[in-house]
């Protein structure tokens, strides 16, 4: 199984801490795309919105790191301990994936990829924006243990890799923010993986632009 991805990118992360959770081995291709290897013909014929993370599983070919996680939990999980059968409790989860990719992480990327990649003046707006979303995160968490109910689902592990982004590779403070303080400590202990996908990679992520706090 084929895994095109680069390593400081959140969403390739939460595949991976995902893979692992599932036990599953992925043949690692990572992709320079500061280089243009995401533009070669031999990728677009995969993917041509020429994204990352991408999985090429046999005749599956996934991009968007939320559908390959679900694809994967619902082909290769031996339970649905990570991604619900309940409709009702799916739902939750699903509500959860597309609050990271369309809220959380994406006010992060509003906010700080024009400061990291073009140099930019941090907008103080939009770090509002940003701070609102993870305090809806922090509402999530004071009402359960986990993102999207009282136990552990790819939610929690794609919000931690963009939680992890957000407190590393900028330095974003968090700590204001108890209820996620909790759930961070301990994803942190517990996640396989976590140190070496995660945290190495949001460090690879803040030395790639050579980014300060501002």
């Amino acid at each position: 199984m084929d895994f095109y991805y680069l390593p400081l990118s959140a969403p390739c992360q939460s595949v991976m801490l995902v893979a692992q959770a599932l036990g599953i081995k992925l043949n690692l291709k990572e992709l320079d795309l500061f280089a243009g290897e995401h533009l070669k013909p031999e990728f677009l014929k995969l993917n041509p919105q020429h994204t990352i993370p991408t999985l090429v599983d046999n005749d599956v070919v996934l991009w968007e790191s939320r559908a390959i996680i679900t694809y994967l939990c619902e082909k290769y999980g031996k339970n649905d301990g990570l991604y619900p059968r309940d409709p009702k409790k799916r739902a939750m989860v699903n509500q959860r994936l597309y609050f990271d990719m369309g809220t959380l992480y994406q006010r992060f990327s509003q906010a700080f990829y024009p400061v990291m990649m073009q140099g930019q003046q941090l907008n103080p707006e939009l770090v509002v924006k940003l701070d609102e979303a993870l305090e809806f995160l922090e509402v999530f968490l004071e009402k359960t243990s986990f993102v999207a109910g009282d136990k552990l689902t790819v939610a929690d592990l794609c919000v931690l890799a963009s939680i992890t982004t957000i407190d590393i590779s900028v330095g974003h403070d968090i700590s204001k923010y108890q209820q996620i303080q909790r759930w961070y400590a301990q994803l942190k202990e517990s996640v396989g993986g976590y140190q070496e996908i995660c945290h190495d990679g949001a460090v690879k992520f803040r030395e790639q632009f050579n980014y300060t706090r501002q």
